[in-house]
Formats: C-alpha cells, structure tokens, sequence
C-alpha cells in the first residue's frame, strides 16, 4: 500500500524571522493616511504615502525640546503643543531621516505662521505660547544618542502626563516588551523617530463607532494615527491582530501591542474641543487602550482605498503554554520596575 500523500502546511514561513504565519484574510480599507512633521503637533492627511523600513515618509522629522529639562519634549507634558499645527514648506524628498530632514513651516494657535528656516524666531514663539524656554530640533542622526535622551519618569509625571488622579492606578505598561520598556527608560523617543513608542499607529472606523457608543467625541483626529482601516464588524476587531500582520498593496507591518492612551485624545485641538469623556471612556471600557502600535516589515506604497488583509501567528500548543509562561514573568518584571519608580 502506498503511502498517504504529505498533508500541506497551512502555515507560511517568513525567511527573515522564521515566525510561521497562517492564510491571509480581508479585514478592511484605508479610510485615512496621517503623517506627522512635528511631534505633539497636528499633522498633514495624506492620500498615499511610501513607507520605509523607518515609518511612513517623513513622519516626525522634528520635535520640541524642553531646555531647562534637556530633552525631547511632549504635548502630555506640554498640552498647548496640541494647538499648532505642522506641515513640510515642500514634499520631503527621498532619503529624508535622522540627520537629514526638510524645513516645516508651524502655524500657531493666534493663526501666525514660523519657518524652521527661521530658528530664533520660532523658539520664541513656541516658548512664548507655553510659557517657558523650548527650541524646535531635527531629528538627530542614529549615532547622537545623546540626543534622544529622556528625563527619569516619576510617578508624579506620569500621573500628570496620563491626567491621573492621586487614588488612580498608573497605567499598566506590562504589554510594552521588556526591551522596548529599557529603550523608553532612557530615551526620550525610539532611536530614529520622534514617535512615543512604534513608527505606526492604526485605528479602525469600528473601534471608533463603538467607543463612542459609550460616550465622548471619537474625532479620528485626536488620537493621531498614521492609519485609519475601514472595518466592517462592530467592536474592536484590532484586538484579534496582536502578533500577525497587516499587508496592503506591498506594505507590510508587524501589530505589536494596543496603544496606551495618555491625556492627548481628552485635550482641546483645532477644531476640536476638549473632552475628558473620552478618556474616562477608554478607562472603562478599553482599560486606557485604544488602536495598536506596529513595526514595519517590509515598505513600498500605501494609498487611501487600499485593501487590507491580515495573516494571523501560527503558535503550537506547546508554544502557547511557553509564551503564557513568559508573558507571566515579562509582566512581573515591568510591574516591579513600576514601584521602584521614584515618586
């Protein structure tokens, strides 16, 4: 009797990494493509956009330094960040990065307008409009680590930073992994971006429909995401992604870990008024998270209208029962370097 035939592996190996992954499956469209010039600043819709193996072209080229704490500042520090917005004097050009960025031209709450091309100018207005001494700065080149350095959080900062109240827990960072909470102990941002924690944010139209089923304005726009999905099914069809990746056209991206949200979405905006129901939202019903980091896996071009698929890890049960082990200890880990935080 001759032997059964070899049953197909439903599962695909990526050469880079040797992660398995399963079949692709259609979860949406791009209904949106943000990208950001200016950290903790408003930023330019696109209707495509490349995307590098950095982040999308020419995202958060530059920043807002604090001078008297030296260092890469933010609008959960500095809320009235939230109220310029940023866009490039012309399109970037190929190659744009750290240590090679273009000229922004800023426009302020009162409708003026500065040019990075004009830096003691536009130092003085960013530190008039918040009320203390701060410079715009370029993104620096990878090997000027010095430059992306943070300050050492305190549980105080964070309480602030998050619009904490004193009997409040601290938001749980556990999800982050134990190298990516290392790097943001002591860097103001990831080496290479002036991003909070990954190069993408995506949020989809269901996450925000059922949000705000809940109360609270859930404007797209305050949560500042590189990508907004077009998805079909109700609820929070982003939850299911953790560990798989998006592919549209030829871009591909790694979905890491939920986005945990800070004071930002509750802060008054252009065009947007403030609105602390939208966090106590998030607290509620979201545990503080809304949309999801990812890392870039392979670049090329994105475009509004784009289908996008979704192919979901492979994990045998045994790798199941290891990875919970893991999470477990990763989360014990993080959660003891929480209380030595100084207060």
């Amino acid at each position: 009797m001759s032997a059964p035939p070899p049953i197909a592996d439903p599962f695909i190996a990526d050469p880079a990494t040797g992660l398995r992954y399963g079949q692709q499956m259609v979860v949406g469209t791009i209904a949106g493509l943000w990208r950001y010039p200016v950290k903790s600043m408003g930023g330019e819709e696109l209707t495509s956009s490349i995307v590098d193996q950095r982040a999308f072209h020419a995202d958060r080229l530059w920043a807002v330094r604090d001078l008297e704490l030296n260092a890469v500042t933010t609008a959960r520090r500095l809320p009235l960040l939230l109220g310029c917005t940023a866009r490039f004097i012309s399109e970037p050009p190929v190659g744009v990065g750290p240590g090679n960025v273009t000229d922004v031209v800023v426009t302020f709450p009162d409708g003026s307008q500065v040019q990075s091309t004009e830096p003691d100018r536009m130092n003085a207005a960013l530190s008039e409009l918040v009320g203390k001494p701060l410079a715009l700065v370029p993104l620096p080149p990878l090997h000027d680590k010095a430059a992306y350095r943070g300050v050492l959080a305190t549980k105080r900062d964070i309480r602030q930073q998050w619009d904490l109240g004193p009997d409040e827990p601290l938001p749980d960072f556990t999800m982050f992994p134990v190298r990516k909470m290392a790097e943001l102990a002591i860097f103001a941002t990831p080496i290479g971006i002036f991003a909070d924690a990954y190069p993408v944010h995506v949020v989809t139209t269901s996450g925000l429909a059922t949000m705000a089923e809940h109360g609270g304005d859930f404007n797209v726009r305050r949560f500042r995401p590189n990508i907004l999905m077009e998805t079909p099914d109700a609820g929070l069809p982003e939850l299911e992604w953790f560990g798989g990746r998006l592919h549209s056209a030829d871009v591909s991206i790694n979905v890491e870990i939920p986005t945990i949200r800070c004071s930002v979405p509750l802060r008054e905006q252009p065009g947007l008024k403030a609105d602390p129901a939208v966090v106590k939202t998030l607290s509620r019903h979201g545990e503080r998270c809304f949309g999801v980091y990812a890392d870039v896996a392979t670049g090329g071009m994105l475009s509004v209208g784009d289908e996008v698929t979704f192919t979901p890890p492979h994990a045998s049960s045994v790798g199941n029962s290891v990875a919970r082990l893991a999470e477990r200890l990763r989360r014990s880990t993080i959660r003891t370097g929480t209380k030595l935080m100084p207060k």
